[in-house]
């Protein structure tokens, strides 16, 4: 479960970079911090 928390905090922080560069900087701010929340190290919405 761990992992696959991880890979979707993975993909959703990439998401969120690839937005901020491309000029979407809320959509992108919102992609990370929830790739933070979701991702197993740190904090965690599902703990």
């Amino acid at each position: 479960m761990d992992f696959i928390l991880w890979l979707i905090a993975v993909v959703l922080v990439i998401a969120g970079i690839v937005s901020l560069l491309r000029g979407a900087i809320l959509w992108g701010i919102v992609l990370i911090v929830v790739g933070l929340l979701v991702g197993p190290g740190g904090v965690s919405i599902f703990k």
